[in-house]
Formats: structure tokens, sequence, C-alpha cells
């Protein structure tokens, strides 16, 4: 019939399918939530530092101790490397990380009188924090300094990563062009809570190897979907989760 419109489903292009996906998304988990435990900006910064290749659960576990030890970026540069090394040995690549946190630490002593700026320019030029941290950071502990500023973005980790490619979101692996990608797709008010409800989703059900897609409430917009029959964009899947 003239003028009908087909229902959306996973054939239908990825800016018509992407804001039905975010609020079937914010519907199974509101607003999403940042599940690593901060009060402060700083301690946010550190445990996002601590969370690359480990996960939220291990970094949770030690944060009440280093964040006791470690109130500020201070103590982190009077404490000997090999001591926190020790200290943060279970989150894994614990002599990168101590470097990143004793680098951080200095940047910000030097320059922002120990405190965490509040602009993407100024986060992105602490040694080691990358587009990731910066977004969580803002978005998290500053969120109407991440609407202002123009540099803000959508946050990329490993999870956001693999489900904007099963979504048909992006045909990219390098993170800041899936973010760019992301981006175009969601207005920028959307940005900070979209990767929390992603991030979550990704690590309840759209799992890596065995993604649950019989239990998905995007299956019928997902190109990826095993249920379906289809071939996972993202190219991890092994078998459909139970």
């Amino acid at each position: 019939m003239t003028g009908s419109t087909r229902p959306l489903d996973r054939r239908s292009g990825k800016t018509l399918r992407a804001p039905e996906i975010l609020d079937r998304l914010h519907e199974a988990y509101g607003d999403g939530v940042v599940e690593l435990d901060w009060e402060t900006p700083w301690e946010l910064l550190v445990a996002t530092i601590l969370s690359a290749q480990s996960t939220d659960k291990k970094v949770n576990e030690l944060t009440p101790y280093l964040f006791r030890k470690y109130p500020d970026p201070a103590a982190v540069l009077a404490t000997p490397e090999e001591e926190l090394e020790r200290d943060i040995y279970q989150t894994g690549f614990y002599r990168q990380k101590s470097q990143a946190l004793r680098g951080v630490s200095a940047a910000l002593l030097e320059h922002h009188d120990g405190q965490v700026p509040t602009s993407m320019a100024e986060l992105i030029a602490l040694p080691g924090v990358a587009r990731k941290t910066a977004n969580v950071v803002l978005g998290a502990a500053a969120p109407g300094a991440h609407a202002a500023d123009p540099e803000a973005g959508i946050a990329v980790d490993t999870h956001v990563k693999r489900l904007a490619r099963r979504l048909g979101f992006t045909t990219e692996t390098d993170p800041n062009k899936i973010e760019r990608d992301l981006m175009r797709l969601f207005p920028k008010e959307r940005w900070p809570r979209a990767s929390l409800v992603i991030i979550l989703h990704g690590r309840r059900v759209c799992e890596a190897q065995r993604p649950r897609c019989a239990d998905c409430v995007l299956e019928d917009l997902c190109p990826s979907s095993l249920a379906a029959g289809c071939r996972d964009k993202a190219r991890q899947a092994k078998e459909m989760g139970t």
C-alpha cells in the first residue's frame, strides 16, 4: 500500500534501528551504571585505569584498601614503585598500570593542583589516559562538562566494540573510528548513558563467545542473531549461550 512503512527488523538501516535499540536497552537497564565503586573523580580515574584487562569485580575488591592508602596523587608518588606494584598486582599488567598511575599523579600535581580536570583535552593529555577512560570519567563524574565539551564522545570498551559490530553500527575495529560511527547515530545528550547500557548488555547477555540471542531484547533488530541463523559480525561467537 502506498505510504506504508515496513516494521523495523534486523534488515532495517542502522539509523532507523539505533534509536529503538537504545530505547530498549534503557528499558532493560535504566540509565545504566558504572559498575566500578567510586566516590570522587580521583577514585573513578584510578579505578578505570586499573580495570583495563581486568574485571570490575576484581578492581572493586581492591579499591577500598587502595583508596584509603592512596587518597590523592601525592600519596601515589610518595610510595615506592615496587610497593605500588604489589598493591595493584591482582588487577594484572601491574607494571604498566603502576607507571600509568604515577604518570597521571605527577601530571595532576604539576598541571592541575592535584585535581582531576573536567575537559577531554586535559584528560587525554594525562599519561596513560585515552579517550575511553576520559569519556568514562567525564561522563560519570562531570556530566554537565561532558555535555558542554565539543570533544567529548562515547566510551568504547571491549563490550561496546563487540556490540557495535554485531548490531551493524560499524564495520571498524579501531575504537576511535567506532566511537565516531556511534556518535553519528545517537544524539549527544544520550552518549554517556548509551555506553553504560551497551556495556551492561554486553556483560549480561551479548557475551563474546556465547551470546544468549534467544534471551536478547534486541534479537529481532540484530543482524548477528545466532537464533535467526545469522553470522556474527563481530566474528567472536562460537555458539549460542543459554
